[in-house]
Order: C-alpha cells, then structure tokens, then sequence
C-alpha cells in the first residue's frame, strides 16, 4: 500500500500527501469490504476522538473500511488551540480532504471500494465541499452535528445522498441544519437523535448515530444489484445482523 508504514490487525498507518504536509490517519479495511468511509473531524478533534472511533468501529462492523485522519499536522494542531482559528478553515479542510478522497480512489488496497464521507461539526462541512467538488468520486455524506450551512454557497452542487443527524436537543444546530437541507438539491434527509445534546453523550445516542450512518453508507455505497445480500441491520448496540 503506498504512504503505509505500518499493519497492525487489519489497521494501517498511513501518511496522505496534501499539498505541502503529510497527513497521518489509520486506515482500517475489514474482509470483503463494500466501501470506505473518510471521517472529517471538526473543532479541534482528530482521529483518536473516542466519538468518532466508536461510530468508525461500528462501520467496520458492518462491512465498510474508515479511514480516521488527522486533517492538522502536529504544528498546526498547536497553533489552532491557541487561536482555535484553523478548525474554522473551511477550504483548508475541504482541500485537504480532496487530496485524501484522491489517495483513496488511487491507493491499490481502496482504488476499488466505493468512497464515503462521515463529517462531524465544521469536519461536516469540509467533507460537503469536498463532495461537491468531486461529484464522480464521493458517493455518500454523513453529517454528525455538523455546520453543514458553513458549506451553503456550494451545497447546491453537492449529488452524493446526504444524511444529517443532530440532537433532539440542540436547537441552534437543527436551526443551522434545517437551513442547509433549503440548498441541497440531492438526495437527503434530516434526522434528530431522541434526548441527545451536541456531543450526543446520552445514553445510547451515540450508538444511533453509528445504526443510521452504517445503513445510509451501506445503501449508498453497494451496487444496487448487490444491495439485497449485503445490507446488515445495526440494532441499539451497533451488533450486525443480516436482513
């Protein structure tokens, strides 16, 4: 695998090329994957959020690679928490995410998988950016509390099918959300989590997120023909069960 240093169980270490930096993120692909999944993190989050692992886990589980990506190197990350002013670069992130979602569609191990955006907070949207500028690539969008109105001056060109999720009880949010889903013009579709806040730390909120994320990248990403065989249901505790 090119930019890979390093397997461990079915995790791979790698470096992405953007631009001027290298970009460290793990690469996990279970046995007959049916896609790939980029997480796009937001507000100073990278990939050892335990949120966003969880749901990652839980993709796997149902079948589909993730690749976890630190969108800051280590310089930056240091700078952005004290001005907390990089996790708001929008392009910065957008950018660097379509340089990773073109390492996936070109690596030997993910050229064949389908690809998949999951964006969290501004991560969110970066990845619709990045959806619109790569139509033919990205297949799919998961939003979870995300500011997909960040993304609103091109979220008219986005054609992967999207899914927002936010919290029964983050009204600011489902504001911001509900304002987003007016300027996209694909295949969407808005959903509040039952009794959660904006980091979805309820009981059980989070393993809903992970249930609905994992059924829209599996409807998205599989050919249609395959669709019936393959398509898992995740129950409450993100455990995979066949249809």
């Amino acid at each position: 695998m090119s930019s890979t240093s390093e397997q461990k169980r079915g995790e791979f270490l790698v470096q992405v090329p953007a631009g001027s930096v290298r970009l460290e993120g793990n690469l996990s692909i279970p046995a007959n994957a049916i896609g790939v999944v980029l997480f796009a993190h937001g507000s100073g989050s990278g990939r050892y959020s335990p949120r966003n692992r969880f749901v990652a886990e839980t993709l796997q589980a149902a079948g589909l690679a993730t690749l976890l990506l630190d969108l800051l190197t280590t310089d930056e990350e240091a700078v952005d928490s004290r001005t907390r002013a990089l996790r708001f670069d929008i392009r910065l992130l957008r950018d660097r995410l379509i340089d990773t979602i073109d390492w996936l569609a070109q690596n030997s191990e993910t050229h064949d998988l389908k690809i998949g955006c999951f964006g969290a907070s501004t991560g969110a949207a970066g990845a619709l950016m990045a959806a619109a500028e790569r139509p033919e690539v990205i297949q799919a969008v998961v939003s979870r509390g995300g500011r997909p109105d960040l993304a609103n001056p091109v979220l008219e060109r986005v054609q992967a099918p999207t899914l927002l999720l936010v919290g029964e009880n983050d009204p600011v949010v489902i504001d911001l959300n509900q304002q987003a889903m007016a300027h996209l013009s694909c295949e969407k579709q808005l959903e509040t989590i039952p009794k959660a806040t904006h980091l979805f730390e309820e009981a059980g909120t989070l393993s809903e997120v992970a249930r609905l994320a994992g059924l829209w990248f599996q409807r998205h990403l599989l050919p249609a023909k395959e669709l019936g065989p393959h398509l898992t249901n995740l129950d409450e505790e993100g455990n995979r069960e066949e249809l």
